[in-house]
C-alpha cells in the first residue's frame, strides 16, 4: 500500500497499519526511510514560522533555516533513535515481548503518520501566529502523536503469535 494510504489508514486504525508494516518482516531500512521523511516533513512544517520570525524580528532566515535543518535531519533522529529504545526498555518492564525494531517503527510511524497535523500547525504559526488555533492544532496534533505511538507500541510489543 502507499505510505499516503497508510497514513490514511493509521487514523482509522493506528494498530492494523503497524501489524502490517511488521508482518513484512524486520526492514531497518524501511524505518530509516519513514523517520528521515519524517523529519523533513518536521522541518518543513517549521518553514513559515520561522519565515514569520526572521520577518518579524530583523533576523537572517537562512541561518534559521539551517539551523532547524541540522536540528530536523541530523539530530533528531539519534535521539529519536534512543527514544524508542527507552520505550521498548520501559515496554519490556511492563511485561512487553517485542523487538526493538517493533518499538523503533511505532515511534518512527507515528511521527510520519501525525505530519499532515504538523504542517498545518507550521501553517498557523507562519500566517497567523500565536493563538488558540495554533495552540489547539499543537495540542491535536501531541494527543494524534500520542495515540498513534501507544498504539504502535502496544501492537509490536504484543507476544509473536
Amino acid at each position: 500500500m502507499a505510505v499516503t494510504q497508510d497514513i490514511v489508514a493509521t487514523y482509522r486504525g493506528p494498530a492494523a497499519v503497524i501489524r502490517r508494516l511488521l508482518s513484512a518482516g524486520q526492514r531497518e531500512d524501511r524505518a530509516l526511510a519513514i523517520l528521515m521523511a519524517a523529519c523533513a516533513l518536521v522541518f518543513i512544517s517549521q518553514m513559515p514560522r520561522l519565515s514569520r520570525e526572521a520577518h518579524l524580528s530583523g533576523q537572517e532566515l537562512n541561518m534559521l533555516l539551517g539551523g532547524t535543518l541540522l536540528a530536523w535531519l541530523i539530530i533528531a533522529p539519534l535521539i529519536l533513535y534512543g527514544v524508542a529504545a527507552l520505550s521498548h526498555l520501559v515496554a519490556r518492564i511492563a511485561g512487553g515481548r517485542g523487538s526493538w525494531y517493533g518499538a523503533r517503527l511505532a515511534l518512527f510511524w507515528a511521527l510520519l503518520a501525525s505530519a499532515p497535523l504538523l504542517l498545518l500547525h507550521g501553517l498557523l504559526a507562519g500566517f497567523v501566529g500565536p493563538g488558540p488555533a495554533l495552540s489547539g492544532v499543537g495540542i491535536l496534533w501531541l494527543v494524534v502523536f500520542g495515540w498513534f505511538w501507544f498504539s504502535g507500541l502496544r501492537q509490536a510489543e504484543r507476544p509473536a503469535e
